[in-house]
């Protein structure tokens, strides 16, 4: 059976209104805006409302994305929504979006990779389409990091935001799209970066609550040193994958956790700025919301040509990677 060329139908982002500065952290714990900016490149990170959940987030940017493709939320056969903050451990997350967009026939589950999860996410859509069963897909990365994040940490309440973006994921002319996907897991560095409280391992208890359990770990240290390896390596990958070369990147699109991670990749593929999109100054690390929301001020930006080639590169919990090549 020949496959069908998969691509970018239409993209979108959202990130709440809410806006907190290195300045406003100044005031709730021991840092200070030189500090944060110059180890992670960060200056500001946007926070959801009490009212906001993750699916609230993923409606408005799906809203665009859908507008941006020209299509309907009833003409979607699938929904896919990477998240490690869902709305509920169940129903999905994708179900509650199902019905907020009230796209009627499309069937919908979460994806759980962290911050590689948008990745994962696209694997998945392009499989469907490419084989003929599904037509449209709405991948979706979104996140209320905030919910999980203690305030009382220096070492991670710096770095984490909300929101989400969207793609919708469809057939595309002969020579465009999707040209590799690399996915990896590392399950034995799993306790580097995780969340302990509330699962089956670890259920809700007064206890869990008051010891910290329910808000983000991270080895901060370890998992800097398993990005800077795993970045390059895994963009240089999904380009031989795709028989093509680091001189063939119009644009890198990386999960945006770091400035010196994203800088080691860059270096490492041989890339000047100009062919990186940075955007974590303005949205800290949003997990797997991150390089969805890259990629469409990408976009809006006209950093994105036809026939460019593009590497979408991310890191995160489990461990986890993955890498695609994109020609748009």
């Amino acid at each position: 059976m020949s496959l069908l060329p998969v691509g970018v139908l239409g993209t979108g982002r959202y990130a709440p209104e809410k806006v907190l500065t290195n300045h406003d952290l100044e005031q709730m714990v021991e840092t200070n805006d030189e500090w944060i900016v110059t180890r992670t490149g960060i200056r500001e990170r946007r926070i959801a409302s009490d009212q906001e959940a993750s699916s609230d987030l993923a409606f408005h940017a799906s809203e665009i994305a859908l507008k941006n493709a020209g299509i309907t939320a009833e003409d979607l056969d699938l929904i896919i929504v990477a998240t490690i903050t869902p709305d509920n451990f169940f129903p999905s997350t994708a179900c509650t979006l199902q019905t907020k967009l009230n796209a009627r026939k499309a069937a919908a589950f979460d994806l759980s990779a962290a911050c590689s999860g948008f990745i994962y996410g696209l694997a998945n859509a392009s499989n469907f389409v490419a084989s003929g069963i599904y037509k449209y897909v709405l991948v979706v990365g979104a996140e209320c990091l905030s919910k999980i994040t203690d305030y009382t940490d220096r070492n991670t309440c710096i770095l984490f935001g909300d929101g989400a973006g969207a793609v919708v994921i469809g057939q595309v002319p002969e020579g465009r799209g999707f040209k590799s996907f690399v996915l990896g897991a590392d399950g034995s560095g799993g306790e580097l970066l995780h969340l302990a409280g509330g699962g089956s391992r670890c259920p809700s208890t007064l206890d869990t609550v008051t010891e910290g359990k329910h808000y983000i770990y991270m080895a901060g240290r370890e998992v800097f040193k398993f990005a800077v390896r795993i970045m390059g390596g895994a963009a240089e990958e999904a380009l031989s994958k795709a028989g093509l070369d680091k001189s063939d990147i119009d644009l890198l699109i990386p999960h945006q956790a770091n400035r010196r991670i994203i800088e080691s990749a860059m270096e490492r593929l041989d890339l000047p700025e100009e062919k990186c999109m940075i955007n974590l100054h303005k949205y800290g690390n949003v997990s797997a919301a991150s390089i969805p929301i890259a990629l469409a001020e990408a976009v809006e930006e006209g950093r994105v040509r036809e026939g460019d080639c593009l590497v979408l590169v991310g890191f995160g919990g489990g461990l986890t990677w993955g890498a695609s090549v994109i020609i748009w």
